[in-house]
């Protein structure tokens, strides 16, 4: 079996780590949430190499990025109102909105690169061993 190149290796580990963390917090909230759970099909596309993997990948980038510009307004616009009410708080610690907002751009950026690249058209191209199936 081909193996994935090293940028999506390291984005399927994210997602596996993401998809246990979204089925735990569903399962003791009672609440499904798309937004985190829709990275399993991502995953079992890009793990199974299948025909639809690019696709799924793409259109969950998209919410990703939707997602991403609506909290960014959000912030923006609650900023603007009150700026000293605008934190999040972590288990105690206060964490600087800007430094998350730079985590988040670097992390989606990574993302839609690794769906745009050929290497990651290549692998999902690749058919899949027959046995495997």
């Amino acid at each position: 079996m081909k193996k994935p190149p090293l940028g999506l290796s390291f984005l399927m580990l994210l997602y596996f780590i993401l998809a246990i963390i979204a089925l735990f917090r569903a399962i003791n909230t009672q609440a499904v949430d798309l937004f985190s759970l829709g990275v399993i099909p991502v995953l079992i596309g890009l793990v199974l190499r299948t025909n639809w993997a690019n696709i799924v990948f793409k259109v969950y980038l998209g919410i990703q990025t939707l997602g991403l510009s609506a909290f960014g307004g959000t912030a923006i616009i609650a900023y603007q109102i009150s700026p000293q009410d605008v934190k999040v708080i972590l288990d105690g610690h206060d964490i600087p909105v800007p430094l998350i907002a730079i985590v988040a751009l670097v992390l989606l950026s990574f993302q839609i690169y690794l769906a745009l690249a050929k290497s990651t058209k290549t692998y999902l191209q690749a058919e899949a061993p027959k046995g495997q199936e």
